[in-house]
């Protein structure tokens, strides 16, 4: 029941606001649909944690401590994001960037795109997983272009095509998944189901398995925006609004990712190799690397951001395709940390942007002392991402850098050349926009500052202190994926 509840409120809250999202009250209706979401999926962890992984609707749906934890998660930034995105777009409003037809259309497929996520991670069905990423994409594509601008436009075609062309590849993974899975469980739908070709991957036939995981890695890898497959993200995030922004690189990345982890378990099972890790290891090692060194070129505040998200994705990539107990629980675990911190610098750049009517970082100057609270979260936001301690984003990359000396040594310099290189760019294009004189074109205004510090607080308490019910969460997730 608390399953259907989860689906069900966002997509209620999407009709509703499909009618009335252009009224005044129509933001605090968003706030109130996500809301209700985040409770929704505190109900269902905690049914989770109490009894176990379930099954519902017939075995349509699944749950289990991997993708209950990332429902929770969407959920949560979801909710924050509204929250943000309240002041932000009605600013928007304000100053003309959208009229009344479009914050209709904003809020509706905001929450429809809420609902595609936890779909995509709540259904047993891997055809379902994959209509569903494709309404997530098709939703955030027509975000993406809010704004009408050429460049807003050329952005949403950009990632409509690439996530197209990415997403057939992931469709014809998924019909060699699927033949190869009949020839042991039969025909129909009783072979699509996450729980059926778990309990039977070492009888799959391995040739057709390593084939279809390399469809799927590059389709769902260009969802992640793992290099090369990437270049619609940057795009896609400085001509959308802020709040699409913080959910794309907080949420939409983490449901790619959770599609290939649970195709390479598949994978695993049925070849008894490292082949599906070796594929992953190497995309997330080239993301990285790339990433690292793409952020010193950027001069678009949200751009730079963009491939610091691309960096951070090929990490955990790397992480779950290393594979192990330490570098799955730093995987696991750096996606959370991620999402939060990430989340919550989007938040603070699209009040800097608004301040200063740009998003070229030149220009923006004297955050701390024009607007404390921006500044200071954005400061602190970059010192989170960049994995300085006491952050949470330390504690898993230290995870990961474990396991990589342990079981890829070799692997360890390029790994630590993208870490250091990143926390170096990532200093010097912030530390000018934080520091110095408040400029005369820079505009006075309240910003939300709940999500920042809610965020904030989070990312810096997991990193001093892991509470022991996310910690036996995270153990019995890892369990789930060797």
């Amino acid at each position: 029941m608390a399953l259907l509840t989860l689906l069900g409120i966002p997509l209620f809250a999407a009709i509703i606001l499909a009618f009335v999202g252009d009224r005044r009250y129509a933001p605090e209706i968003n706030i109130a649909g996500s809301a209700a979401t985040f409770a929704a999926g505190m109900g269902l962890a905690f049914e989770v944690y109490l009894h176990g992984p379930t099954l519902a609707g017939n075995k349509f749906f699944f749950v289990d401590a991997f993708n209950v934890y990332l429902a929770v998660l969407t959920s949560f930034v979801s909710m924050t994001t509204s929250v943000f995105s309240r002041r932000y777009m009605r600013r928007e409003r304000e100053h003309g960037r959208v009229g009344s037809i479009r914050m209709r259309f904003y809020h509706a497929m905001f929450q429809v795109f809420i609902f595609a996520m936890l779909l995509c991670l709540l259904t047993n069905n891997v055809g379902v997983l994959w209509i569903a990423m494709e309404l997530a994409t098709l939703s955030t594509v027509l975000l993406v272009s809010l704004y009408r601008t050429p460049t807003a436009i050329e952005a949403a075609w950009k990632y409509f095509i690439l996530c197209g062309v990415g997403i057939a590849q992931a469709l014809f993974g998924t019909v060699l998944l699927y033949f190869a899975a009949e020839k042991v469980l039969g025909e129909g739908g009783e072979a699509l189901l996450w729980t059926n070709l778990s309990l039977v991957s070492d009888r799959l036939e391995p040739t057709v398995l390593s084939l279809a995981f390399v469809f799927l890695m590059v389709g769902y890898g260009t969802k992640v925006g793992l290099v090369p497959l990437h270049n619609w993200l940057p795009d896609a995030h400085s001509e959308g609004p802020t709040p699409i922004s913080a959910v794309l690189s907080g949420l939409l990345l983490n449901v790619a990712l959770y599609a290939l982890v649970r195709c390479k378990v598949l994978v695993d099972g049925a070849t008894r190799t490292h082949h599906a890790g070796d594929i992953m290891m190497g995309f997330g090692l080239l993301s990285i690397v790339v990433a690292a060194f793409s952020l010193l070129r950027q001069k678009d505040i949200k751009r730079m951001f963009s491939y610091s998200s691309i960096e951070h994705m090929g990490i955990a990539t790397f992480a779950f395709g290393l594979g192990g107990p330490i570098a799955t629980f730093g995987g696991l675990l750096h996606m959370l940390v991620h999402s939060l911190a990430k989340s919550a610098i989007f938040f603070t750049v699209g009040h800097a942007s608004q301040m200063h009517r740009t998003q070229d970082m030149e220009k923006i100057k004297g955050l701390i002392r024009g607007n404390p609270l921006v500044g200071w979260g954005l400061m602190f936001g970059v010192m989170a991402i960049a994995g300085m301690p006491p952050f949470g984003v330390f504690t898993s990359e230290f995870l990961i850098l474990t396991a990589t000396i342990k079981d890829a040594p070799l692997l360890t310099p390029f790994l630590l050349l993208g870490l250091v290189v990143a926390f170096a760019a990532l200093f010097r294009r912030v530390q000018p926009m934080v520091s110095g004189e408040v400029p005369e074109n820079q505009k006075p205004m309240t910003v939300a500052h709940l999500p920042v510090l809610l965020h904030m607080a989070l990312v810096l308490f997991i990193g001093l202190y892991m509470p022991e019910f996310l910690n036996q969460w995270f153990h019995t997730a890892v369990e789930l994926l060797k």
